[in-house]
């Protein structure tokens, strides 16, 4: 059976590139367009993994990640973020909210679903989940850094 994927996000150009690269691997893609939804969504199709949006004009993903870890039906599902917003405090949030990864938009459809892909299989998860833990680290010291020089 196919991997399920849920892609949240209100920009229709966002849904339909990242529809097509996961597709075109095998995986099913439901998609949502704004927060609400997306939980909606979540709660209903069970996906395997959710592709969040973070700048959305309803909830944005900081609010939808945090609904979705409250809630007993999708608190274990991995979620990866998608901004255009490459800021690293904002990735530094993300990853310490409890995103899995963060991938910075436009990405090309073939790199998203290698991601995906990779995130999915077992092997590569443990990996992938080293590789976040040290970015998380490497943003975390970036961050402080350049708050110490706006004090």
């Amino acid at each position: 059976m196919p991997k399920k994927i849920l892609v949240i996000d209100d920009e229709p150009m966002v849904v339909r590139m990242a529809t097509d690269g996961l597709t075109a691997r095998g995986f099913t893609v439901v998609s949502a367009p704004n927060g609400y939804e997306g939980l909606i969504a979540a709660r209903g199709e069970k996906p395997d993994l959710i592709l969040l949006d973070i700048e959305m004009p309803d909830l944005n993903g900081h609010e939808v990640l945090a609904r979705l870890r409250k809630d007993e039906r999708t608190k274990d599902i991995p979620v990866i973020h998608l901004s255009a917003v490459g800021d690293f405090t904002e990735q530094l949030h993300a990853m310490e909210d409890g995103s899995a990864d963060y991938i910075t938009k436009p990405i090309k459809p073939a790199e998203l679903a290698d991601r995906v892909e990779a995130f999915l299989d077992p092997a590569k998860r443990a990996r992938m989940e080293k590789e976040t833990h040290a970015k998380t680290g490497r943003l975390r010291a970036i961050s402080d850094i350049m708050h110490r020089g706006q004090d």
